[in-house]
């Protein structure tokens, strides 16, 4: 086996390293979102009313934020293998806390800290574009995300089958338990990267705004995602409740079967981050950005219970979660072009302000449907993607 600690940045990382680090970031994020599909469950399980379910994803993602801003940054000045290791760790006993909780606070607040220390994946992926060559990052952080983004994907139908079987509490104790385990494989085999740069943390800190006002492609490519990671998160927080209501009768198994067909969309990660390679960033993005549209655009033509509106879902939710994941890629592909000393605090920035979309688009879509049903929420949903493409034709060539 490669002895990574040996070897210098410059050189492409082994395939099983790629496979470790993409399989890490997935086990990760999926912390985000066993609960997207439970909304129900779980709400009338501790307490909580209709209009306020949604805020059981959104304090993740609040928890999510506030670590990008705070925690992933020190990926520049923190050894990078310390920092992830402690937050697994902070992750696994919030996780450990949630799986037993029976009341709304303390599930939230420990929800918040799951969002906090998941954030390690956000340590990972700049690391993995850390040790691949400029000719072959595009690829590498494609392949990590793709982990990634299968975590994302793969969580849902997970926490439902384990719920079905188990109940809602055991996902969050398996959760805590495969988080432990990684911790310890990481800190054996994740090797050590200390920055280089003497910044402290105030200053670093401080310098993260300056970078949101001096780098346009940040902000440009941040707003873009944060628009359609709102749709994202509205869809699949409300989609769950959709299924299980009296027009379509899906229990938690179906719920899965339903959430397993948009694993499919993660295929869409790598595929980009190689025509990112190729320059041919805009033209994919623009492509990403309709698909988000279509993805809501379809089921608002064609609502119906009957095999037709299912199969209308079916292929929305294909659509939209393969727009979001190459969206995603071309984003970081662009970001991670910049200088590297500032990679940490670039994907810090990017990340909060996408996933302060995601928090939105949850806490409106557990508002929009009880309020307005699904019309509503796809309106709301399909308005977003029509945002981002707008500001995206401002875009020089």
């Amino acid at each position: 086996m490669t002895d990574l600690k040996k070897q210098t940045y410059t050189k492409n990382i082994p395939a099983w390293y790629t496979i470790l680090l993409a399989a890490a970031c997935g086990i990760i994020v999926a912390n985000l979102y066993y609960a997207q599909p439970l909304v129900e469950v779980i709400s009338s399980s501790i307490g909580l009313s209709a209009n306020w379910s949604g805020f059981i994803v959104t304090f993740t993602q609040i928890g999510y934020v506030v670590g990008l801003l705070f925690i992933v940054p020190m990926g520049d000045i923190v050894e990078n293998r310390k920092l992830v290791v402690v937050s697994l760790l902070f992750t696994a006993v919030a996780l450990a806390i949630t799986a037993v909780s029976k009341q709304a606070l303390l599930f939230l607040i420990a929800s918040f800290v799951i969002g906090l220390g998941s954030v390690a994946t956000q340590v990972l992926v700049p690391f993995a574009s850390f040790l691949a060559t400029d000719s072959s990052r595009g690829r590498v952080v494609g392949n990590v995300m793709s982990g990634l983004l299968l975590g994302i994907m793969l969580s849902r139908p997970l926490s439902s089958l384990v719920a079905d079987f188990f109940g809602w509490h055991a996902v969050f104790g398996l959760s805590a338990t495969a988080v432990i385990i990684l911790a310890i494989v990481l800190s054996k085999l994740l090797p050590a990267r200390k920055p280089s740069t003497d910044t402290n943390y105030a200053a670093l800190l401080k310098s993260m705004w300056h970078l949101l006002r001096t780098t346009p492609i940040l902000r440009r490519r941040a707003a873009y995602h944060a628009c359609v990671f709102a749709s994202f998160s509205l869809f699949w927080t409300t989609v769950p409740q959709l299924l299980s209501s009296p027009a379509f009768h899906f229990s938690q198994k179906g719920i899965a079967l339903f959430a397993l067909v948009g694993v499919a969309g993660a295929v869409a990660a790598p595929i980009a981050g190689r025509i990112a390679d190729r320059g041919m960033t805009r033209p994919a993005t623009g492509i990403a950005l309709l698909a988000v549209i279509i993805s809501f655009l379809l089921p608002l033509i064609v609502q119906t219970s009957t095999p037709i509106g299912i199969a209308v879902l079916v292929v929305s939710s294909l659509l939209l979660d393969a727009g979001v994941s190459a969206n995603l890629v071309l984003g970081q592909r662009a970001l991670f072009s910049l200088s590297p000393e500032i990679r940490g605090r670039l994907n810090g920035l990017f990340m909060a302000i996408f996933f302060l979309g995601g928090a939105i688009g949850s806490a409106i879509g557990g508002w929009a449907y009880a309020a307005g049903g699904w019309s509503t929420v796809l309106w709301i949903g399909i308005a977003f993607p029509i945002a981002a493409i707008l500001y995206f034709a401002t875009e020089k060539k």
